[in-house]
């Protein structure tokens, strides 16, 4: 029988398969799935001769009948040739690992220790958080305020296939709502990240209030809908913020574990490493603030989590 998975194995790779026809034939339709989980993982990075070993939990592979699976093993070969070539067009190391799908049951999320307000569970107010509890080898790509608007991100990030949530402040996207239309017509999700940007727990909760409602009717107006997802600016908030925010509809508050710019990392925990479920922060910005653009941001960011085996996920796949 491992000759069967061998021979599959090497025929979807472009290899050459020996065993008879009729022992393929014969174990090929209870191994095709296991087969096919092989291939993935067994193609390997172009020119590298390794296997390539796939995010923990990688998306399983429902195979065809047996008579299709050639013509399924052909599709997924192509699908894995437009990633390499996606990747070295963006002056990728290697390929970026593909994540898991969503999981069937969500994790329960609550507020993390020592991030609670007065009253967080008796209100039931929207947890602030910075990691998403999983085993899973993910981390989650999560981008602010919206002041740069590179058409080349977009770009990337689309042939790449990475999700990432926009956290956008309207006084930055106001300009050009249209690119962020785009943005989410690609996929991607963009969440509430206050009209102007203020330290919130320096405001009153009339004005706090003010600050995520608004934006609330604006997303809704603009994008179709208001989202159930806030970030607090600077990551900082008080118990006001937390009322407000769950008044105007928001269910979550999520902040981060992670930092990345184009020339460097930042972390919130001492042991400086990524974690399983780790939310991911960057910004909006090009060379006028940093030295490089979005896409060298994505370059730096793809290649460490591509590096030590992690997948990027849809963060609201999980909430």
């Amino acid at each position: 029988m491992r000759v069967v998975v061998q021979n599959d194995i090497n025929r979807a790779c472009g290899g050459r398969a020996h065993a008879s026809p009729r022992r393929r034939a014969g174990a090929r339709g209870a191994l095709a799935a296991l087969a096919l989980a092989a291939l993935v993982s067994g193609c390997g990075q172009s020119g590298s001769g390794a296997g390539v070993h796939p995010a923990q939990g990688a998306q399983p592979l429902h195979a065809p009948p047996a008579r299709a699976l050639d013509s399924y093993a052909t599709k997924l070969r192509a699908a894995y040739a437009a990633r390499v070539a996606a990747a070295k067009r963006w002056g990728l190391a290697k390929v970026p690992l593909t994540a898991p799908p969503a999981p069937v049951h969500k994790p329960e999320i609550t507020a993390r220790k020592g991030f609670e307000v007065d009253d967080q569970e008796e209100l039931n107010l929207p947890p602030v958080f910075t990691t998403i509890p999983t085993k899973k080898k993910i981390v989650f790509l999560t981008i602010d305020d919206g002041e740069n608007k590179d058409p080349a991100f977009l770009r990337m990030m689309s042939d790449l296939k990475i999700p990432y949530t926009a956290f956008l402040s309207n006084y930055l996207v106001k300009d050009d709502y249209g690119y962020f239309r785009k943005m989410q017509a690609q996929g991607h999700t963009i969440n509430n990240h206050t009209l102007t940007h203020p330290y919130l727990p320096g405001l009153s909760y009339a004005e706090q209030r003010h600050e995520i409602c608004g934006m609330q009717d604006i997303m809704k107006k603009q994008f179709g809908k208001a989202p159930t997802v806030f970030r607090p600016p600077y990551g900082n908030y008080n118990h006001d913020t937390l009322v407000a925010a769950k008044s105007c509809g928001i269910k979550y508050a999520p902040i981060w574990d992670e930092e990345v710019f184009v020339d460097h990392w930042e972390y919130r925990e001492d042991d400086l490493s990524l974690h399983p479920g780790d939310i991911v922060l960057t910004h909006f910005r090009g060379r006028e603030d940093w030295k490089g653009t979005m896409v060298d941001d994505m370059r730096r960011f793809l290649g460490k989590v591509t590096a030590e085996g992690y997948a990027v996920a849809r963060l609201e796949d999980y909430l």
